[in-house]
């Protein structure tokens, strides 16, 4: 486990990916990666729309770098940090404060990893994650990142409680805008606030509350404190889900039991006698 300290100064306990992981996830990437150079190269070579030798090995080896390079970029800038390995592995790349990974940190992460990974056959990669307490490769020391599991455990306290006096106000709001790290960031909150000093847990309290009025509406009533309505939203979210996974279940249920009537037999019209 690993400990990140977000932009709030919460701590959230993470797990760092594991070299073999990180390993298997790159293979999955590189088989994309590699099998789209094949098939640009034959395309470019059975249509033989470039007759220049010189001019069609520099378009190849420009294609090659943006293939190595722009893959890992726009993939983990589009998916926050999950490229196809690390989404088969439940990989994911974050920033050092756990924070969605940045065009910048992949782009550095990408022109690192092409000159460690590729140029220099992966051996700096291995000995820097070996020695990193996070297992970080150069790349991600140079773009601020790290590699996280997201299939590793992650200790939780007990679900919030919900505030009885927001309790009307939460069974109306609006939760579906409400980003899954914002989510866990609050609830990692809401699980350490005992163990800050009254003034740091009002001032998290109150950036993190902020960050959140941005995707969940109505605002709670005037004079809310933030530990209450982080504690309202979270519970009121955590009960909403409940319900449906309950509604689910009935459904099933119901299903199962149901058995469909016969149908009626149809009336054979009498004979008519001509």
């Amino acid at each position: 486990m690993s400990d990140l300290v977000t932009g709030d100064a919460v701590v959230l306990d993470v797990s760092a990916a594991q070299l073999p992981a990180r390993a298997a996830a790159f293979l999955v990437d590189l088989v994309v990666q590699v099998a789209a150079v094949i098939g640009v190269l034959l395309l470019v070579t059975r249509t033989a729309v470039v007759t220049d030798d010189t001019l069609a090995t520099a378009l190849m080896i420009l294609f090659v770098v943006l293939v190595f390079v722009g893959y890992p970029v726009l993939s983990e800038t589009l998916t926050r940090g999950r490229s196809l390995g690390k989404l088969a592995f439940g990989l994911r790349v974050v920033g050092e404060d756990g924070s969605p990974v940045l065009f910048r940190q992949a782009l550095f992460r990408a022109l690192a990893g092409f000159v460690e990974l590729y140029l220099l056959t992966g051996s700096p990669a291995v000995i820097c994650s070996l020695i990193s307490a996070k297992g970080k490769r150069l790349g991600d020391i140079f773009a601020g990142t790290m590699v996280i599991s997201e299939r590793g455990p992650r200790s939780a306290g007990p679900p919030p409680e919900m505030p009885p006096q927001l309790a009307v106000w939460a069974a109306r709001i609006e939760l579906s805008r409400l980003p899954e790290d914002l989510i866990h960031t609050a609830r990692q909150y809401i699980s350490r606030a005992d163990e800050l000093s009254p003034a740091v847990r009002q001032e998290m309290g109150a950036r993190i509350a902020a960050r959140t009025m941005a995707f969940v509406s109505p605002p709670p009533p005037p004079g809310t404190p933030p530990y209450a309505y982080l504690s309202a939203v979270l519970a009121e979210r955590r009960r909403r889900h409940l319900e449906r996974l309950t509604r689910r279940a009935e459904a099933r249920q119901a299903s199962a039991l149901h058995v469909p009537p016969y149908a009626a037999p149809h009336a054979v019209p009498p004979s008519r006698t001509y």
